[in-house]
């Protein structure tokens, strides 16, 4: 990454729903509460945080099977995350879960072993919540064969 520092600027539209502005050319994202505290027009501050979580867990695997010039792609991800009462009784992320699925059959790809012990490290986004609260990765061939 070639810039360390990343910065968004959110803009209230009104009651919960707020732009957040990424820069640059791209548009801005709504950003919105579910109901009843929100209207749910846009997507929430726990979906934005699993999206992170599974763009940058698809991209470091991805990143790491290319660097073996093998084409995984395309690669799905689905992360779910548990929202419950923690400390304070306040709602907080409890835990997430990521099922990365590689678009091709597992034997078509080389180095898979090595790729799949190591790949996570490079994730930015999930070693830095996972210092919050667990992350459980799981990987899948095109057929459905677990892998991790």
């Amino acid at each position: 990454m070639s810039n360390p520092s990343q910065t968004v600027r959110l803009t209230q539209v009104r009651d919960y729903q707020f732009d957040a502005d990424f820069g640059g050319q791209r548009p801005p994202v709504r950003i919105d509460e579910p109901a009843p505290l929100g209207q749910g027009v846009g997507p929430s501050p726990v979906q934005l945080l699993s999206s992170a979580v599974g763009s940058c867990l698809s991209a470091s695997l991805l990143f790491a099977l290319r660097k073996f010039k093998q084409q995984p792609d395309p690669i799905n991800c689905e992360v779910q995350a548990e929202v419950g009462r923690g400390a304070g009784n306040r709602l907080r992320v409890l835990s997430m879960s990521a099922n990365l699925t590689l678009g091709v059959p597992a034997d078509t790809l080389e180095h898979l072993d090595r790729v799949l012990a190591t790949f996570e490290d490079y994730c930015t986004v999930t070693q830095s919540v996972s210092q919050g609260f667990p992350v459980t990765v799981s990987i899948f061939d095109i057929h459905g064969t677990r892998l991790k």
